[in-house]
């Protein structure tokens, strides 16, 4: 009997994540669990709080602490010069109001990793989520302009977003032939070109980095690309491919608390519809 060598797969997406944490959380009740995972942004934080069984975090993350007015917002501008405070939402709320430990992360089955941009070698590279900090955590969802440069060690570190939205290849270069992928936009989305300035943008405040602003340039190529590839493999019985039935009003930034619990109730019972599907594709043959 060939065994698969299974992967779950999380894209980001800001507030739109409350569709995978809802998605996480179905899975936690029914115990499926993967060789491997991976997490993008947003979905990194949800994929160690899938990795540490907590759907108390998930719910409770994904409907107020990442609408938490300290951490997005006006009173973020005013206190940090930015959109999104990072350093509230890393070093205070996630620690203190949803006991969050890393070290809880030391002992899980999974091998499992999260993206970051290096802004010096100006690509994306993944760190195993059982020796990360908060530092790491916390760089893996800063968004380029919305957030600050987080630095670790000797690198500078970005949302690993940049370039790969959706981690398939790396589960596919890493071995994995059967994969669960949660994505947070629907099935109808097509990512257009960014806008000049946004790539101009880049230019200027991370001079440092020169592969940033071509990065953007093509990041609708890249998404586009990672979609056509699941949908191959999708289409090959190779992943189940899950994006959120129904359209919502949530957007990165953007949704009010009853959105919210309506995305997270969304991203639950669409993997009940699909169930049958994710077991027969995590079987081994």
């Amino acid at each position: 009997m060939a065994k698969h060598k299974t992967a779950l797969v999380l894209e980001g997406g800001g507030m739109r994540g409350a569709y995978t944490a809802g998605a996480l959380s179905y899975l936690i009740d029914n115990d499926i669990r993967f060789d491997n995972a991976y997490g993008i942004s947003t979905g990194a934080v949800y994929l160690l709080n899938y990795l540490i069984k907590s759907k108390k975090n998930l719910y409770d993350f994904s409907i107020k602490g990442i609408a938490d007015k300290r951490v997005i917002g006006i009173r973020s501008l005013l206190s940090c010069g930015r959109i999104v405070n990072y350093d509230v939402l890393f070093d205070q709320i996630l620690p203190n109001e949803y006991n969050f430990n890393l070290e809880d992360l030391k002992n899980i089955d999974t091998d499992a990793y999260i993206g970051l941009y290096d802004l010096k070698i100006g690509k994306t590279e993944y760190y195993s989520v059982k020796n990360i900090t908060m530092d790491v955590l916390k760089a893996s969802t800063s968004l380029p302009i919305l957030g600050k440069i987080v630095k670790y060690e000797d690198k500078e570190l970005l949302d690993g977003g940049i370039t790969d939205m959706i981690p398939i290849q790396k589960a596919l270069d890493d071995g994995c032939d059967r994969s669960l992928i949660i994505t947070t936009k629907p099935a109808s989305y097509i990512r257009k070109p960014a806008k000049k300035v946004i790539v101009n943008l880049m230019k200027a405040v991370y001079p440092q980095c020169e592969n940033i602003s071509k990065d953007y340039s093509i990041r609708h190529i890249n998404y586009n690309n990672q979609i056509s590839l699941i949908k191959q493999l999708s289409d090959d019985k190779k992943a189940v491919y899950m994006y959120p039935s129904k359209d919502s009003n949530v957007s990165r930034l953007k949704g009010s608390k009853q959105e919210l619990i309506d995305l997270y109730n969304l991203g639950y019972s669409d993997m009940e519809k699909r169930k049958e599907d994710i077991i027969s594709l995590l079987k081994d043959d």
